[in-house]
Order: C-alpha cells, then structure tokens, then sequence
C-alpha cells in the first residue's frame, strides 16, 4: 500500500489558527481586580481625610494634624471678600448732552463705577452683576446693570435720559449686585 513517496502537497496553506478567546474567569477576574482597586483607593482617601476611623483620638487632635487639616483646607479652597452694594461707589459721567430749549435735554450717561475692596479679594471667576438706578428721567427712573468680570473689567451700556431742563440733576444708587459663578 505504501510504496515509500510521500503524499503529494496541498494546492492551499494550512488556515491560520484560530486566536484563543480569553477565558470568562479571566476577564471576570480582571474586572474584580479593578474594582477592589477602586474601592481600596476610596477608603485610602476617606480614612485619610477623617484621620483615619481607627486611630485613637489623642492622635486625631494634636496641634499638628490639625494644623496639616486646616492648611489642606486652605490649599483646596480659597476663600473670597463677599461683594454687594456696599463694596462699590458710583457716580455718572456725562458724555453727551443735547438741549432743546424749553422741551428739555436728551443726556448720555455712563456709571463710573470705584470698588472698594481689593480686587485680588474677589472671586476671579465669578461675574458681579451690579445693578443701579438713574433717577432725573422725564419717565421715571431708568434701572441699568453693569458687569464686573475677572476682578477688573467692567462692561455697561450708555443710558440716554431725557430731563425737563439742563439745570435738572441726574442721579444714580446701586439697588443690587448679583454674583454669577461660571
């Protein structure tokens, strides 16, 4: 039956192997793994923010852990000058003013605005809206708001009021500021 050749070779190559599919023990052990890591971690960081559930309490209340807690705390938040209606003054300037004889003045006006706190005391981040009326108006008073951004810049509009005379005076007084944080 055999006469000593060997079989003739195949017209195609042998297929690649099949690549081996991860076990689901693995990939359950894995995720096991990475879960008690994260845990682990999160006790690590509340047992080290408490000073640790199982210390003894002479150790939780020396003067330098507490020290250490307080300058953290100091570290991770800073804290800023609260701002209202009291931290500023204001004033108007005019900028423009058009009479018309006895049918009165149309007067441009805009809020000169002077913090009275340090500016590096106030939020950075924060937007102060600071809103004021103008009194002096043939209509009634006129309510504008200004906003105070990155501790210094200050945008407002011009307001246009009509007075019943050039000899009437206008007015102005901060009625709120609102603090917006982005």
């Amino acid at each position: 039956m055999s006469d000593g050749t060997p079989p003739p070779m195949p017209d195609f190559p042998p297929p690649p192997p099949a690549p081996k599919q991860p076990r689901n023990w693995v990939v359950i052990g894995s995720a096991a793994a990475v879960i008690a890591a994260v845990i682990g971690t999160g006790v690590f960081v509340v047992n080290s923010r408490d000073g640790g559930s199982g210390s003894s309490p002479a150790a939780a209340t020396t003067p330098a852990a507490e020290d250490t807690v307080a300058a953290a705390a100091e570290e991770s938040e800073p804290s800023y000058t609260y701002i209202d209606a009291n931290s500023f003054t204001i004033e108007l300037r005019t900028t423009r003013r058009q009479c018309f004889g006895s049918a009165g003045c149309n007067v441009t006006v805009e809020p000169d605005l002077t913090l009275l706190v340090d500016s590096e005391a106030i939020d950075p981040d924060a937007v102060y809206e600071i809103t004021y009326e103008i009194r002096g108006d043939e209509d009634g008073p006129v309510i504008e708001t200004a906003e105070l951004s990155d501790q210094t810049s200050l945008n407002f509009s011009p307001s246009l009021v009509t007075v019943p005379s050039s000899s009437t005076k206008v007015s102005v007084k901060i009625t709120d500021v609102a603090e917006r944080g982005y």
